[in-house]
């Protein structure tokens, strides 16, 4: 098949390098979001997906915006493609080209839909707890991930993942079953069936403030708040005036009476307490530090017992 990719973060990658393997299919060219500065120093950096379409040789595009954009339109049309392949490129797709390609556009959407339409379906389903997520393979249309699916693929969510490692196994999950997708629709041997839209559940895109935590809440709503919000913004309390952020816990159910947030030095570390049991954080970052581990923070602490959170 000839293909276009769009795509802009590593999510992106397992996808684009299966294509560009596969004797079946050509990719003509890619497109990605704009390079943009990160970082502490604010250097530019190129999107992981350009820096791996340029290494192949790949013309890469990399519009501010999609809508009403006439070369996008036109490099869309020209090149007479099958499909324009879609993973986590971070914009909606205007409706005036979903109907371009042969077959549209085809999206890798990392949930089990309908639940988790969204910008963040990983991070959302760690935070809620669920066990089970996977990858959606469907046709885009002019909603938010609201169209039909080609095929679903699960994937347990262990008691041990964070939203970086089950990002990577979706990823890999998601560019296996496009490669199975692909051949079939180009031979009309497969259909897309529509969404249960009463089913549907949001996934909206993480702001900085979901990652404050109250220490009200119990220890594995806590914990699942630890998984489901690294890299970014991550679970964070505050050490007096500065912030603290766990990047890694376990938790305990049991009844105590300590206030809630209290932080508290045993011989393992630390444990911090919250409604029904302790949080066991075994990676913490105070702002401005190198992250540690439980048991080399508590040796810098002066005292016993410390109160998280705002004062």
């Amino acid at each position: 098949m000839r293909l276009a990719f769009m795509g802009t973060p590593e999510f992106a990658l397992p996808a684009l390098k299966a294509l560009i393997l596969a004797e079946a299919h050509e990719v003509s060219f890619v497109i990605t979001q704009p390079d943009k500065p990160k970082g502490r120093g604010r250097q530019i950096q190129m999107p992981p997906v350009k820096l791996l379409a340029l290494e192949h040789g790949i013309p890469v595009l990399q519009p501010q915006k999609l809508k009403g954009n006439q070369e996008i339109f036109d490099a869309v049309k020209k090149e007479t493609l099958d499909a324009v392949i879609v993973v986590a490129y971070g914009k909606m797709i205007p409706d005036e080209m979903l109907h371009l390609p042969k077959h549209g556009f085809v999206n890798i959407h990392a949930s089990l839909l309908p639940r988790f339409r969204g910008a963040a379906p990983i991070n959302r389903a760690i935070i809620e707890g669920c066990r089970v997520t996977g990858v959606s393979i469907m046709q885009i249309d002019s909603g938010m991930d609201s169209g039909p699916v080609f095929l679903e693929a699960e994937t347990p969510i262990t008691e041990d993942d964070d939203a970086v490692s089950l990002a990577h196994r979706l990823s890999d999950l998601g560019a296996e079953k496009l490669l199975e997708v692909l051949p079939l629709l180009d031979k009309g041997g497969i259909e897309a069936v529509p969404q249960k839209h009463e089913e549907a559940t949001c996934a909206p895109m993480l702001k900085k403030e979901e990652g404050e935590i109250d220490w009200g809440k119990d220890p594995k709503t806590i914990h699942n708040m630890v998984r489901g919000l690294v890299p970014w913004p991550c679970a964070y309390t505050y050490f007096g005036e500065k912030t603290l952020k766990i990047l890694r816990s376990r938790y305990e159910l049991v009844t105590h009476d300590r206030p809630f947030g209290t932080m508290i030095k045993d011989a393992r570390g630390l444990k911090i307490a919250c409604s029904g049991g302790f949080v066991i954080p075994e990676i913490m970052q105070i702002e401005g530090k190198k992250a540690l581990d439980g048991h080399a923070f508590s040796v810098g602490l002066r005292s016993e017992e410390v109160l998280l959170g705002r004062m």
